[in-house]
């Protein structure tokens, strides 16, 4: 070796001291204080986590089918009146509307006849009943009275089921068989406690019997209705946990469908939203996030501490001498965050800020992300 390229050799050495004083071996980085100090690296914990995100999906908030009611006009008519508008409150029984119905007239005057022959019959019946202990009449008498009373009392019975299915309470029925005075006049009533939904006709309108008034449905309870890439049906159980987005609303999943949507390859997730609550309107398209109990630890980390390699990922370890580069699996992300398994014991000071300065001394110099 001749004097020049010895001095090259130790200019070349010089300038390496200068500017790469972190050493590396194998999946470690000795770096001093000073150095660290200079790359600006942040430290932090891991974040142990018992839950991993497993799929991001959309969804519909709907109403449960058996809280749902149309509520009709149970006889043609007039509209004279709605007590209800779209939003409103009301409770079991309320009077929502009020109609004017000739047919209505009708079967009240059936219902009354009825009750007129039934009264008839009654007088007949006891009196054929007391000539018979008497020994008066005979026996095939009596068994004629006797039925044909229990046809009248039959008769009186249909005609007031009529008039309950026409719309009339046991109160308002009974209060036309002390008066015996006919009214057109029919109130409909709310079938449930709950919300209007929507309201389907407007006063001074003529209605056909079971045309639609209003939709009431008590919103106590919401499904979340996902639609779930068949592809990804495998890793979705029953009992898997929904977070929806921007909210703190969460659910559960209960049902799986048992068959894929031809249109868009999805199938159908029912979720139960937990707790009543308003930060979701039934009707709304949102976005939902699965994630699923982990049986093996995992910590959460922000993306940033996260190095790629090769298709790989790791995280910085802080040591004695500097950094162990430790290799990760993620197996989820939320947002800025990102759910990694690995061998740790969740006690380790990880690097969170800083992760490509390291990666680019890891590496070498001029490596970068």
């Amino acid at each position: 070796m001749n004097t020049y390229t010895f001095l090259l050799l130790l200019n070349f050495a010089g300038w390496a001291m200068l500017f790469c004083p972190a050493v590396i071996a194998g999946n470690s980085i000795q770096i001093s204080q000073e150095h660290f100090n200079n790359l600006g690296i942040t430290m932090g914990k891991l974040e142990p986590v018992k839950q991993i995100p497993v799929l991001t999906a959309p969804a519909k908030v709907v109403i449960p089918s058996a809280h749902e009611y149309i509520v009709s006009a149970s006889q043609a008519g007039l509209i004279t009146k709605l007590n209800a508008s779209i939003g409103d409150n009301v409770k079991k029984g309320d009077v929502l509307a009020q109609l004017n119905s000739p047919d209505l007239l009708s079967m009240q005057r059936l219902y009354l006849k009825a009750v007129s022959d039934m009264q008839l019959g009654s007088l007949s019946y006891r009196r054929d009943k007391k000539l018979l202990e008497d020994g008066v009449i005979a026996e095939r008498r009596w068994q004629e009275t006797r039925s044909q009373y229990n046809a009248f009392v039959s008769e009186v019975n249909e005609h007031k089921q009529l008039l309950e299915i026409a719309g009339m309470t046991a109160s308002e029925i009974d209060h036309l068989r002390r008066t015996r005075q006919l009214s057109g006049q029919l109130n409909v009533h709310a079938p449930i406690s709950g919300t209007v939904i929507e309201r389907m006709a407007v006063a001074g309108e003529r209605i056909d019997i079971l045309a639609p008034l209003y939709r009431i449905a008590n919103l106590d309870e919401l499904w979340l209705e996902i639609n779930i890439p068949h592809e990804r049906i495998g890793s979705i159980k029953v009992g898997d946990q929904v977070l929806v987005e921007n909210t703190l609303v969460s659910a559960e999943i209960t049902l799986l469908g048992q068959s894929v949507n031809p249109e868009n390859q999805t199938l159908l997730a029912r979720a139960k939203i937990k707790g009543h609550q308003t930060a979701v309107r039934a009707g709304q398209n949102i976005n939902t996030e699965i994630i699923q109990a982990s049986e093996n630890a995992v910590f959460k980390v922000p993306n940033g501490a996260i190095a790629q390699n090769e298709g790989k990922s790791f995280i910085f370890i802080r040591n004695q001498d500097g950094f162990k580069v430790s290799p990760i699996t993620v197996v989820g992300k939320q947002g800025e965050e990102s759910i990694i398994s690995g061998d740790f014991t969740g006690n380790e000071d990880i690097a969170i800020k800083g992760a490509v300065a390291l990666k680019a001394n890891w590496l070498g110099l001029g490596s970068a992300e």
